[in-house]
């Protein structure tokens, strides 16, 4: 039986027009990415947040729309996250509690390297070891002796048990081999203000939000807990430089998708990502917050995010940290 090629012309034109069709429904993004912020308005991951998202946005050619989510240290957006579709459409931006929650909550209601895959890392903030102006501490050697004249010797305020900034204390006593009395407040705030104050010598901090305060003579700077000195407090050593190896402390914010996303999808958001971070105004911000922009691979990423979990699940385990 013949088939008359009138016939065929057609057919193969649809047909093509119905590839054409599907192709068009099924590239990605055709449609806003959600990006999940774990942390609540006005904080340091909400602000990186916004920082990247339009930059992303103009790479992918949609927008990326904040939605915050906070609470449980992350925990709220991070579940939402884990159960979302692994579509490329729900993001999630988190911080660096992120690596400590495994540890400090056993049971989570995800499994953190299992349920996401990690885009890539904004960037690095190395903490500040400061002391109280009237501290008589100058150094770090300075303050790690008067730790060992005794266990009740110095103390350092945090924002809460298994805060960023308990965690770096921590991890401190652990590489000097000291022990300080840790005093949780109910907030980063409140503790700032008892160390300015001189009711607690000691504070790790964030640079971008400590950095006016040194500046004006209220807090005295002894170390930055980066592997090198930072552009905006140059004549501060290292915690290595001063004579304490082992205790680099970053507070940080990745990006991810659930896991399950496809890596062509994956690739397209670490390209879109990379490209947010080469952004002049980008980098310019986070370097003036005292932070180092990051162009790691997810596959980079991954491998320091599993560097962070181990770090802070021995160093919680070696202190006996708990949240009460």
């Amino acid at each position: 039986m013949k088939i008359n090629s009138l016939f065929i012309l057609p057919l193969l034109c649809l047909s093509v027009i119905a590839t054409e069709a599907a192709y068009a429904q099924t590239k990605y993004p055709n449609k806003p990415i959600t990006l999940v912020v774990t942390y609540p308005p006005g904080g340091g991951a909400d602000a990186m947040a916004r920082l990247i998202a339009p930059k992303m946005g103009e790479a992918l050619g949609q927008p990326v729309i904040i939605d915050n989510k906070p609470g449980a240290s992350g925990q709220i957006g991070a579940a939402q996250v884990a159960k979302a579709a692994p579509d490329g459409y729900t993001l999630m931006l988190d911080a660096s509690s992120f690596a400590a929650n495994p540890a400090l909550y056993p049971k989570l209601p995800y499994d953190s390297l299992k349920a996401f895959k990690p885009i890539g890392v904004v960037a690095l903030f190395p903490n500040v070891l400061l002391v109280n102006a009237a501290f008589p501490a100058k150094t770090v050697g300075e303050l790690v002796a008067t730790a060992r004249k005794s266990k009740e010797a110095v103390s350092y305020a945090s924002s809460g048990n298994g805060s960023a900034q308990h965690l770096a204390g921590a991890l401190f006593e652990s590489a000097a081999k000291v022990d300080m009395v840790h005093v949780p407040y109910k907030g980063g705030g409140p503790a700032l203000n008892d160390v300015i104050g001189g009711q607690v010598p000691v504070f790790f901090g964030n640079l971008a939000s400590t950095l006016q305060h040194v500046q004006s003579g209220k807090l005295r700077a002894l170390a930055v807990t980066a592997a090198r000195r930072s552009s905006i407090l140059p004549n501060v050593p290292t915690l290595a430089e001063a004579g304490v190896s082992g205790a680099e402390i970053y507070e940080w914010n990745a990006v991810f998708a659930p896991a399950g996303t496809p890596d062509a999808v994956l690739a397209q958001l670490a390209g879109a990502f990379q490209k947010a971070l080469e952004a002049p105004e980008v980098r310019a911000r986070i370097t003036q917050l005292g932070g180092e922009v990051q162009s790691l691979s997810p596959m980079q990423s991954s491998q320091f995010l599993q560097q962070q979990i181990s770090l802070w699940s021995r160093v919680i385990k070696e202190r006996g940290i708990t949240l009460e």
